[in-house]
């Protein structure tokens, strides 16, 4: 099955260096001032930016809801194995994986991945919407993963990862709440921080691990 994008001809937003980055947080503070002791707290982020592709989601996918260290093992066995492309792991059975560590539903995960058959450059010219609506049709790829691949692969400018655990956690102070917000809750409660949200997660992930002393940034 190929799902293909749509193109878009709406401007793409992306933050593509530091400098776009603070310039993005200073338009962020001028609309929620709350940000200004939090950068000043933790500094200005790293834009953690990844090649994307294909292989950057087959490892996200290998990794969910396993330790680091358990998704580390498996990934270094699959690059041992040279079966982190379409090209090597179409030619190999479902056995030759589960060697590597992969469970039954993660080798489902990776044969859907590849019968959709992304075009992972098209996706630089699509919508935001538009990303998330073709990633999302691969089995195994939530709007969380999805998410992430819009803001560490493609830059774009304006992603709240509402579904993030540490990112409602540390809005929740940011805000003032008294319960942690839902998803929902915190996507009405954040509307005004558009078109900056991305600036706002990389603020909040910081600002949570600095609470909880830890790094907390998906990697």
């Amino acid at each position: 099955m190929s799902l293909q994008p749509i193109e878009t001809t709406e401007t793409i937003k992306t933050i593509q260096t530091t400098e776009q980055l603070k310039s993005h947080i200073m338009e962020l503070i001028a609309i929620e001032p709350r940000f200004a002791a939090i950068y000043e707290q933790v500094g200005l982020p790293d834009l953690r930016r990844n090649a994307g592709g294909f292989e950057q989601l087959l490892r996200a996918m290998v990794g969910q809801q396993l330790s680091v260290a358990a998704a580390s093992s498996i990934w270094s066995k699959l690059l041992d194995a040279n079966l982190t492309s379409p090209q090597t792991i179409i030619q190999v059975e479902d056995d030759t994986l589960r060697a590597q560590g992969l469970s039954k539903q993660k080798i489902r995960y990776t044969r859907s991945l590849i019968d959709h058959n992304i075009d992972f450059d098209t996706l630089t010219i699509m919508s935001d919407e538009d990303v998330l609506r073709v990633l999302t049709a691969v089995i195994g790829i939530g709007r969380w993963t999805a998410e992430m691949y819009l803001l560490f692969s493609l830059g774009r400018a304006d992603v709240l990862a509402v579904d993030d655990l540490a990112i409602k956690v540390a809005a929740m102070d940011v805000l003032g709440l008294t319960e942690r917000p839902t998803p929902k809750q915190l996507k009405t409660a954040t509307q005004e921080w558009s078109p900056h949200r991305s600036a706002a997660s990389l603020l909040l992930w910081s600002h949570y691990g600095w609470m909880h002393n830890k790094k907390t940034v998906p990697v």
